[in-house]
């Protein structure tokens, strides 16, 4: 891509119309905004900008597009797929400063924030005023524009849905540094296009979210937890389905292995609650009504016990909730301390397939002779696995990952799957995309972007 203007040119422009504050170049600009958490992926951009307000976000936007140069947004970092990383230079727009949670309103059960708040912010503040913010991704330190870029789902997504479901109206900026609002505070639409659902997920490659009013809704009263242990991984994941089709609907169903445990142990260097057993359903029910939650969990219980599950464990004191669910929490973490480098496919499959998918990775590990522990969202089928490097060479484990990651993405579309439940596609992951996507679909995407952003100026390089 061939830059029109000068970098010098477009940062004293960038200067005149935000600020010096508001603009980084050359030694300001530290290796800390060429990648994200993936690591892998790294490029510095020549120039980073910190907007406040949407109209900074559009003037930069009219810069980028007269001056023909890559503008990437940027939000904590926290991606996985080197999704927000300028592999062409250009401009990165760190939305950081753009933090701020503009109101809740009560009478329709919404709150309105800029791009920027962090998840665990926004998270916090519904609480605070007796509200739920639903969307649950793991990482909290991520900012709601991420989570929007991404979709992100998390563990709640099974009773209340992935972001998108979560999002009544959106501010965008296009490439031209036009300004659209998008829905609004109403619940229904069919007033013509359904702009803003195109711009979720679509990774920052079509438009710049600056501010998203979101759903929240009453906080529960009440909310407990079951851990069922299971003598056989495949038992546990045949019983999911069941669960959902019990008519009770958990607020979230885990499932992990007696591996993952391990090494959630040697990193934690004490006893996993109820430990022994070769695999868990981990699960969470929340309502309004003790008697109705006592009555649901007392029901999902016994379906378990029912299909296999050795026993199940109440998480009814607040106490015993908190330590299993930060032993969950960790579990990434603990992985990552057991190997040298590792890379993960957060791979998606209809519920009733991820038995069929976990059977897949056991014996793919012993044919490549790798490991491959994981977790996941098995009651929306989306499953987090981990290949690790140990103790091969760099070179060795590039092709090894590579074969790996064909297979388990072959696997997962095979059954009915996708290439990615909730981090995305970015850079990292496109190669796979294409590998298993009909061209006509590709072909469809490659179309909006080009109408969208005709010169590829919108985070270049990602998805398609």
């Amino acid at each position: 891509m061939s830059v029109t203007t000068p970098i010098k040119s477009v940062s004293e422009q960038l200067i005149t119309a935000l600020g010096a504050q508001a603009v980084r170049t050359g030694d300001q600009i530290t290796a800390d905004w060429g990648h994200d958490e993936l690591g892998t992926v790294a490029h510095r951009p020549d120039i980073v900008v910190t907007p406040k307000t949407t109209t900074e976000v559009a003037k930069v936007a009219k810069l980028a597009s007269a001056a023909k140069m890559p503008l990437t947004t940027r939000g904590s970092g926290t991606g996985l797929v080197g999704g927000c990383v300028p592999t062409e230079g250009g401009i990165l727009l760190d939305m950081s400063a753009m933090n701020h949670i503009i109101g809740l309103d009560e009478a329709n059960l919404t709150v309105n924030v800029q791009a920027g708040v962090q998840l665990k912010t926004l998270a916090d503040y519904a609480q605070d005023k007796g509200y739920l913010y639903a969307p649950d991704p793991g990482e909290k330190t991520a900012t709601i524009g991420g989570n929007i870029a991404t979709n992100a789902g998390g563990m709640r997504a099974v009773k209340y849905g992935v972001t998108r479901e979560s999002v009544r109206a959106l501010t965008v900026v296009t490439i031209e540094g036009q300004v659209l609002h998008l829905g609004g505070q109403v619940v229904k639409n069919s007033s013509g296009f359904d702009l803003k659902d195109l711009y979720i997920g679509s990774e920052g490659t079509l438009g710049i979210v600056t501010e998203a009013v979101l759903k929240v809704s009453p906080l529960p009263k009440v909310s407990t937890g079951l851990l069922i242990p299971f003598d056989d991984f495949k038992a546990a994941l045949i019983t999911v389905p069941k669960i959902l089709q019990s008519g009770i609907l958990p607020t979230a169903v885990e499932f992990f292995e007696a591996d993952t445990v391990k090494y959630w142990e040697a990193f934690k260097k004490q006893a996993f609650p109820q430990s022994g057993a070769a695999a868990y359903l981990l699960m969470t029910l929340d309502g309004q009504q003790d008697a109705v939650v006592e009555q649901n969990y007392e029901t999902l219980a016994e379906l378990c016990l029912d299909n296999g599950a050795t026993d199940a464990y109440v998480l009814d004191t607040p106490e015993l909730k908190a330590n299993v669910w930060k032993a969950r929490d960790s579990f990434l973490e603990a992985i990552q301390a057991s190997t040298t480098t590792m890379d993960e496919a957060d791979a998606v499959v209809p519920c009733d397939q991820t038995a069929a998918f976990v059977s897949f990775t056991h014996d793919l590990a012993k044919q490549e002779n790798v490991r491959i522990p994981g977790f996941g969202h098995v009651g929306d089928g989306n499953l987090h696995l981990y290949v690790c490097q140990d103790d091969y060479a760099d070179d060795v484990w590039q092709k090894k990952l590579m074969t790996v990651f064909t297979a388990l993405y072959n696997k997962s579309i095979e059954l009915g799957g996708k290439v990615s439940g909730e981090h995305g596609i970015g850079y990292a992951k496109r190669q796979y995309l294409q590998a298993t996507s009909d061209a006509a679909e590709i072909d469809t995407m490659q179309r909006v972007k080009q109408a969208l952003d005709p010169n590829n100026l919108l985070n270049p390089d990602k998805i398609v």
